[in-house]
C-alpha cells in the first residue's frame, strides 16, 4: 500500500469515527480530513449554498430521488453518510405557535445553508449538499390529537413480526440527515443543538434545542468498499457496498416516490417512515460458498455468470421476475434454497411493483460490538413494511420441499435491535403538527 493510499484510509476512518462521536471537536477534525490535501480548500470547507426561496424546494420532505447522484447503472445512489437523531419533545402540549416558528426557522436554516442534495444536476459524482426529513412518532401524535390509520405503533409492528415489543425505540420524533460529506451532517447537528454560530457561512438564528432534545444518535456509512473498512471482517468483499457482500437498490426494486406518498388526506404529500436497527451474523453468513450466498441473497436461479462477485454484473436490474416467484417450489426442490429477493418479491403489488422505498441503509459506525446496520424505508402505510418483512420469514411458506432455515433467504442471519415508526408530513406541515 502506498503512503498516499494509507493516508486516504486514515482520513476515511477519521471521518467515520468523527461522525459517530459528534461534537465540535469531532466536527473540526472531520472538516480537516475531508479537505483535499492537494487543493486550496477554505478552512472550514465551503459547500454549495442553499436557498432563501422555499418555493423552489419540493413540497415533499422525502423528495430525494431527483436530488441524489445516479449510479453508472442509472439507478439512484444513496449518500455515503447518514445521521439519525432520536428526539424527545420538550415543548408545551399542545405546541405553541412560537415553538412551531422556532422549529420551522431551524429547519429553514439548513435549507439556506446547504443545497438540497446534489442540486439540480444529478450527473455529478457526489452529493455535496444535504437531504433531511423529520418524522413524528405515534406517541407524539397521540398527545396532539392526530389519528393516522396508516401509521402503526412500533410495538404493534414488532408484535406482528413476532418480535419483542420492548425493542420499540423511545423517541417522540426522528431527524434523518443524509450527505456524502460527514462534516455537513456534523455541522448541521451542531447548529441545531450545539453552539455553532455560522453554518456554511449562514448565521445561525434558530435552533431545535429547547423544543427537542437528542436522546440517541445513530450513524451509518454506505458505499463501495465502506463495510470492509468499517467492520474489518476479512470475508467481506473489498468492493462490496453492504456488509453481506452484495449490491441492493436495483431499478425494479425501487418504486417511484409517488408510490410511497399520500395522495389525499390531511397529510397529502407526506408518507410514513419505518426505521430499524439490525444485527447481522456475518461469521455464519460467510461460512458458506459464494455460490450459496448468491442464491440465498437473490434467487436459486441466479448464478455467478449473471451476478458476479457483488452483483456487479446485473446492471440496473436484480433479475427477479414473476416467474422466480411462481416457481419458488420448483426452484427450492432443485436447489434446496429459497432466495431473499425472491421472497420479498411476493409482497409486491398486482403490477409486480415494490411498495416500500429505502431512505437510508448503512453499516452502523456508532456500534463497536459487531456488525449492525440501519435500515429506513418510506411507504404509504407501515403495514406495507410489515408485509415485506413478513415475506422474509420461513413460516410464511408452505413448501413441499423441506428447506432448512439457514437456506431460506437471509432472515436467519438477522436479529432486530430496535424498530420505530413515524409520520413524515409534507414540508408545509413539518413543524410540530397537531390537530388545530
Amino acid at each position: 500500500m502506498t503512503a498516499e493510499n494509507s493516508r486516504g484510509l486514515s482520513r476515511r476512518a477519521l471521518v467515520r469515527s468523527a461522525l459517530a462521536i459528534g461534537g465540535m471537536s469531532a466536527l473540526a477534525a472531520c472538516q480537516e480530513a475531508e479537505q483535499s490535501p492537494d487543493a486550496e480548500t477554505p478552512d472550514p470547507p465551503e459547500y454549495p449554498r442553499g436557498t432563501e426561496d422555499r418555493s423552489v424546494l419540493p413540497d415533499r420532505q422525502h423528495a430525494w430521488d431527483d436530488y441524489l447522484v445516479n449510479s453508472v447503472h442509472g439507478t439512484v445512489t444513496q449518500s455515503q453518510h447518514q445521521l439519525l437523531l432520536g428526539l424527545s419533545y420538550e415543548g408545551s402540549m399542545p405546541p405553541s405557535e412560537e415553538e412551531r416558528r422556532q422549529v420551522e426557522d431551524a429547519l429553514r436554516l439548513l435549507e439556506r445553508a446547504f443545497q438540497w442534495g446534489s442540486g439540480p444536476n444529478t450527473s455529478g459524482s457526489i452529493n455535496n449538499g444535504l437531504l433531511f426529513l423529520v418524522g413524528y412518532a405515534p406517541r407524539y401524535l397521540e398527545q396532539v390529537g392526530i389519528d393516522l390509520p396508516e401509521l402503526q405503533t412500533p410495538e404493534t409492528v414488532l408484535e406482528e413480526l413476532g418480535e419483542d415489543p420492548s425493542l420499540a425505540a423511545d423517541f417522540d420524533a426522528l431527524l434523518l440527515l443524509d450527505s456524502d460529506y460527514a462534516s455537513i451532517l456534523l455541522a448541521a447537528e451542531e447548529a441545531l443543538f450545539g453552539g455553532k454560530e455560522r453554518l456554511n457561512g449562514v448565521a445561525v438564528d434558530s435552533r431545535l434545542s429547547g423544543v427537542f432534545q437528542v436522546v440517541e444518535r445513530r450513524t451509518g456509512v454506505l458505499g463501495k468498499g465502506q463495510p470492509t473498512k468499517e467492520i474489518g471482517h476479512e470475508d467481506i468483499p473489498e468492493e462490496a457496498p453492504l456488509s453481506m457482500g452484495f449490491r441492493a437498490g436495483f431499478d425494479n426494486s425501487l418504486p417511484p416516490e409517488d408510490t410511497a406518498t399520500f395522495s389525499e388526506g390531511p397529510f397529502a404529500g407526506g408518507t410514513t417512515l419505518s426505521v430499524s436497527r439490525i444485527r447481522t451474523s456475518l461469521d455464519d453468513w460467510y461460512d458458506q460458498s459464494h455460490e450459496q450466498r448468491t442464491k440465498e441473497m437473490y434467487c436459486p436461479a441466479h448464478d455467478y455468470d449473471n451476478v458476479g462477485d457483488i452483483g456487479d454484473r446485473m446492471g440496473n436490474h436484480s433479475g427477479i421476475t414473476e416467474e422466480n416467484v411462481s416457481n419458488m417450489e420448483e426452484l427450492a426442490a432443485e436447489h434446496g434454497i429459497v432466495g431473499h429477493a425472491q421472497k420479498v418479491a411476493t409482497a409486491r403489488d398486482e403490477n409486480f411493483q415494490t411498495q416500500i422505498l429505502r431512505r437510508s441503509e448503512g453499516v452502523a459506525t456508532d456500534d463497536v460490538e459487531g456488525s449492525t446496520f440501519n435500515f429506513s424505508s418510506i411507504q404509504t402505510d407501515t403495514r406495507k413494511f410489515v408485509a415485506v418483512r413478513k415475506a422474509m420469514n420461513v413460516e410464511e411458506y408452505d413448501l413441499d420441499t423441506d428447506v432448512p432455515d439457514d437456506k431460506h433467504g437471509i432472515v436467519d442471519y438477522l436479529g432486530t435491535l430496535s424498530r420505530s415508526t413515524y409520520l413524515v408530513p409534507p414540508r408545509a406541515e413539518r413543524a410540530l403538527p397537531s390537530r388545530r
